[in-house]
């Protein structure tokens, strides 16, 4: 039995197959993204969506769609869909489907009269190439395939309108054409692995729409240019591959492409298998030696704090050790410049902000957890002495340490940790002064640093962690036993907020056992949810638990209540931490609700965020990293306890 499979009664269904998404990408950051009946509801969907760094730093969608079409005797029945104004859709190809599956790549299952026929997509992890499989399972009588390609050429930042601009020139190539309709742009190469008739009968197709755009308040009509069709005859059992890419591919070994990235894909049989094939999605290589995260799909980029929260979720716990020493071999020379020069890095951004190096020490202690502390000690030992000393030093421009112990950081006017929502410049939620998970990661950092560098790291720094078990305590514990989540001076922010529980989850924390329960008590009660912890508690002020409306009225949401599952994984982890084994089956059945997500929103993926009241809808982001790490953290740490 298929593990993700959606039969014809949902397929059929667009409230609830246009919900449900389908992503896939490679290692340029170039992907494929649509919905499981491949109408386009956002202007970040395509076939072919790719970076063009001659033109700037954004994706471009290159090949919108392709409609495919049935004929025989004449008649002519047509597969693709897109949506106009009113509610309007056409050609509705969907109701021919009968299924759809995605466990090793995306299936669609088609039937037409007497006619069977399937899709298979499958996106090239090292070019930017899709290659669709058409296989005529079943057909009575002569049968032909038409396909119309819709063409953008624009940024996944804006939408075009018919033009006189287009150049409607086109090459012909071994079994298909290639066409540029800007310049700047790349060639696109369309070709088939057999001979391919292309008619050019140029046309414009205005006014399609993306109601994704359109529920968030964006423009959301866009004209799409279709240069002609391909036909190409099919015979019972016959299969014809479809190849689009910015270079020619050789058409007698495109079956072989093919069969070589189905070989190299990890079935999503499971629920860790989903999660595992997410995490490698975000791996990014822009040159051949570096190695990075992207943040989440369709739209982030390489964040620093994303980065080290996710790396080592998306590659230790599914047992890829080198791909995180790639990684901190890209990410380590980056901060050393920033604290050499103060120079930001050109591709992972938002460096300077002040927890990211200490974000990266806890990668670094993951990985010693791991793979053992003497293999962290020897690659690491050095660049976490260097960090601890840079802070120490009082270099870095944003974080400072004070004579408690403690670290403090100005977040006034700027947005300085992961709430970073801002409106008009200003953040929405302005944390600033002694931040409770700044100085979680400081005292854990200063104890790991410790643990890898040994007796004289500690008779250097241990009055400093001395100072902190007493300050952070003294500091952040109030009288209803939760912790401030920050203190400025004389003003204390009494918000129920979840980055308390950082104190919790880490290996080396400065609460008891009794203030570690209390903290886990009061998350349980008033931020937990079964998509992970709210931002805000229901009983704080400013809670807003729905993630819509306007740009304004989202950005006022983000951090206000809406649910975030990468705090769920600290969470489950700090729970483990408070009850041990006893607390196995608990976080167990909270993991049932994220495995849930698994066929929902975008199938095998967790969204960024999602609302923080019943019930509880995906948002953001389709695909975001630190929420498939963090999860994946909590199933490798199960297993652990599991196997003890």
């Amino acid at each position: 039995m298929s593990y993700l499979k959606f039969d014809k009664t949902v397929m059929i269904n667009l409230e609830e197959s246009l919900t449900r998404e389908i992503l896939r990408t490679n290692r340029t950051g170039a992907y494929h993204c649509t919905t499981v009946v491949d109408c386009n509801t956002r202007k970040y969907h395509g076939l072919l969506v790719m970076p063009v760094p001659e033109l700037d730093d954004d994706n471009h969608v290159l090949l919108s769609s392709l409609d495919e079409t049935v004929i025989q005797h004449g008649a002519e029945f047509n597969l693709g869909l897109h949506k106009y104004q009113g509610d309007n859709f056409s050609p509705k190809g969907h109701k021919y489907i009968r299924e759809f599956s995605c466990d090793t790549v995306p299936r669609t299952l088609y039937r037409v009269g007497g006619v069977i026929l399937s899709k298979e997509k499958v996106f090239s992890l090292y070019e930017n190439r899709i290659m669709i499989k058409y296989t005529l399972e079943d057909a009575h009588s002569p049968t032909t395939l038409r396909f119309r390609p819709f063409l953008a050429f624009r940024s996944v930042n804006s939408l075009t309108q018919e033009n006189g601009n287009v150049n409607r020139s086109f090459e012909e190539v071994p079994n298909g054409i290639k066409t540029c309709m800007y310049p700047g742009y790349p060639e696109l190469y369309m070709q088939f692995n057999k001979t391919a008739k292309f008619v050019f009968e140029p046309y414009w197709y205005n006014g399609i729409e993306y109601s994704k755009e359109q529920e968030r308040g964006y423009p959301y009509k866009e004209d799409l240019y279709v240069p002609g069709y391909f036909e190409v005859p099919i015979k019972k059992g016959e299969t014809i591959i479809f190849s689009a890419g910015d270079t020619p591919v050789n058409t007698r070994r495109l079956k072989t492409y093919y069969d070589t990235e189905i070989a190299a894909r990890t079935p999503r049989t499971s629920f860790f298998n989903c999660l595992k094939n997410s995490a490698q999605q975000f791996y990014f290589r822009p040159k051949e030696n570096d190695a990075y995260l992207l943040a989440g799909y369709p739209w982030f980029k390489v964040r620093a704090r994303d980065l080290f929260v996710s790396v080592p979720g998306c590659s230790l716990s599914i047992a890829d050790p080198v791909r995180f020493e790639k990684i901190l071999a890209t990410a380590m020379p980056a901060i050393r410049n920033f604290m050499a020069t103060g120079a930001l890095d050109p591709v992972i951004r938002e460096i300077d902000e002040p927890d990211v190096m200490l974000w990266a020490i806890w990668a670094i202690q993951q990985y010693a957890k791991s793979q053992g502390i003497e293999k962290a000690r020897t690659l690491y030992a050095d660049f976490v002495s260097e960090v601890i000393d840079y802070i120490r030093a009082q270099k870095h421009p944003l974080l400072k340490v004070t004579e408690n112990g403690l670290v403090f950081a100005d977040g006034k006017d700027k947005a300085i940790t992961w709430m970073n929502s801002t409106r008009d410049g200003h953040p929405v939620v302005p944390r600033s002064g002694y931040i409770v998970e700044f100085n979680a990661l400081w005292y854990n950092a200063l104890n790991f640093y410790i643990e890898l560098s040994g007796e004289q790291a500690k008779e250097e720094i241990d009055s400093l962690i001395k100072a902190i078990d007493k300050s952070f305590p003294e500091v952040f514990v109030n009288g209803y036993n939760y912790l401030f989540d920050y203190v400025n001076g004389s003003f204390v922010d009494w918000s129920v907020r979840p980055n308390m529980i950082f104190a919790v989850a880490f290996d080396y924390s400065p609460l008891t056992r009794t203030q570690k329960r209390a903290v886990v008590d009061i998350v349980t009660k008033e931020l937990l949810t079964p998509k992970g912890l709210r931002s805000l508690s229901p009983k704080s002020e400013g809670y807003k638990p729905y993630y819509i409306g306007s740009q304004a009225e989202r950005d006022g949401a983000y951090h206000q209540g809406t649910a975030w599952p990468w705090l769920f994984g600290a969470y489950l982890e700090a729970y483990l931490r408070v009850f041990g084994k006893s607390g196995v089956s608990f976080v167990e059945r909270m993991l049932i609700s994220m495995e849930e997500e698994m066929s929902l929103h975008c199938v095998g993926t967790i969204p960024e965020l999602f609302d923080g009241n019943p019930p509880f809808t995906g948002r953001g982001a389709i695909s975001f990293a630190m929420n498939v790490a963090a999860i994946l953290r909590v199933v490798d740490l199960l297993k652990k306890y599991n196997a003890e």
